[in-house]
């Protein structure tokens, strides 16, 4: 299984660091994110990596090289002209994932540890074309699952603002987590070219298709600012 990392963002919320340094190389008890979720995936039987880079790209390109890629095969999906967002960067990566295997994404400034084997099987148990994982946690965003776990709405805590499938019948409120198992049928219902969120397509796709949410209880830590560097090293040695 290949996993796509989606390493190009700006990270504007870790400044001053990303004035001079892709998000991806900041560093949790003095290993950067992009080596630890490598590692992460590892160890899980994953060795087969796209990442996408734009936001000072070659420093993760030279990054890589300097290691010898982990012992990794990794191929860089470089969107130096543009930023493409995680939509339009997971189009511009097709080429390198468009096969008849399922893949994995993940954020990389998301620390977890989640139970890839168990994600990836509740996914192809359910044969969609994608799987979110989610947990019970605090976020201003969360997205809105029916009692069979399918995804119906997304809303807003802050603003209350809401997108609905339907009704809203008590559906259950989850925060998700950055990790995302797809099949490669995904590129078949995509609409939306050039830079857009991959959230933004799966919110119109829920209207026809059925898009399932795998509840975890696995500790996850959104490394986007310097306080959470600090929580990330509380837990992720």
């Amino acid at each position: 299984m290949k996993a796509l990392i989606f390493a190009a963002g700006k990270g504007t919320r870790l400044k001053p660091f990303t004035d001079h340094h892709p998000k991806a190389l900041a560093k949790v008890n003095d290993v950067s994110l992009l080596e630890r979720n490598i590692k992460y995936l590892q160890s899980y039987g994953i060795n087969d990596f796209v990442i996408n880079v734009h936001h000072f790209g070659n420093q993760i390109i030279e990054f890589l090289k300097d290691n010898q890629n982990f012992g990794a095969h990794i191929q860089i999906s470089d969107e130096k002209d543009q930023l493409l967002e995680t939509g339009g960067g997971l189009v511009f990566a097709r080429k390198f994932l468009d096969s008849e295997e399922d893949f994995l994404i993940l954020n990389a400034d998301i620390l977890t540890d989640l139970n890839i084997t168990e994600f990836v099987k509740y996914h192809q148990e359910k044969k969609d074309f994608a799987t979110l994982a989610v947990s019970d946690r605090k976020s201003s965003r969360k997205l809105l699952f029916n009692p069979e776990m399918v995804l119906r709405g997304w809303v807003n805590i802050d603003t209350g603002e809401q997108r609905l499938a339907e009704f809203n019948k008590g559906f259950k409120p989850l925060a998700f987590s950055g990790i995302h198992c797809i099949n490669p049928a995904i590129f078949g219902k995509i609409k939306r070219t050039g830079k857009f969120s991959i959230m933004e397509e799966y919110l119109d796709l829920m209207h026809t298709e059925k898009i399932h949410g795998f509840e975890h209880q696995a500790k996850l830590i959104d490394v986007g600012r310097p306080e959470s560097v600090l929580e990330a090293e509380k837990h992720f040695k």
